[in-house]
């Protein structure tokens, strides 16, 4: 397992390093903690006074505490990014623990602004991705303890737990706020919800299917 830290702490500074993978805007002084309390709407977080700045602020403990996988989709991702390690702020990085039950799936969703890097810590994991149109071509493979795999900003992507047992993997992502939309529940669970007569023509379904896909959400 500490082999894996190892490649992903490489990784995440590799991220960090390459003006064409961290999109993030660039860090104009040696820091720039986030001021939570602020109220101000910049782009990011407000900067901290550098000399309140402590080492808490670029510390976070427990993230090797397994998480709660009792859920319908059967994943818990824990993200940390800004807003957990206020440090993060202007840096260009994140990461997530991902934990899943026996049969767990993190569903087919994006990260609009970052790309992912994700080695397996413990059991194996099915992912994959899809290139856009007009291809859609489908990119997959089997992970194992110590595998690593990519997946590229903005494409849709998803990782199963197709074995008995529980597995984790850890992320690494080229944005401090990498953002996710989970494909399913934007699509059938937005507020207002988007018309029947829409999704029944982009789908290709009768519109009570679709009704009842919208009642799950």
């Amino acid at each position: 397992m500490a082999a894996a830290y190892v490649l992903l702490l490489a990784a995440l500074l590799a991220l960090a390093s390459s003006p064409t993978m961290a999109r993030d805007p660039g860090a104009l002084q040696d820091l720039c903690v986030a001021d939570n309390t602020s109220n101000v709407f910049v782009n990011g977080f407000v900067c901290k006074d550098p000399k309140l700045v402590k080492a808490e602020d670029f510390f976070l403990s427990g993230l090797d505490v397994p998480r709660d996988t009792t859920n319908k989709v059967g994943s818990n991702v824990t993200l940390i990014n800004a807003n957990r390690i206020p440090g993060l702020n202007t840096l260009g990085i994140s990461m997530a623990r991902v934990d899943y039950a026996p049969f767990g799936l993190n569903p087919p969703h994006i990260h609009p602004r970052a790309t992912e890097i994700q080695t397996v810590l413990e059991g194996s994991l099915y992912v994959g991705f899809v290139t856009s149109n007009p291809d859609n071509k489908l990119v997959t493979k089997v992970l194992r303890k110590g595998d690593v795999f990519v997946f590229p900003q903005g494409l849709i992507h998803f990782q199963f737990n197709y074995g008995t047992k529980k597995a984790v993997a850890l992320s690494g992502l080229s944005s401090q706020n990498p953002g996710v939309i989970t494909i399913a529940n934007s699509v059938f669970g937005s507020k207002p919800d988007i018309s029947d007569d829409i999704l029944a023509k982009a789908f290709q379904v009768d519109k009570k299917i679709i009704d009842q896909i919208q009642a799950h959400f």
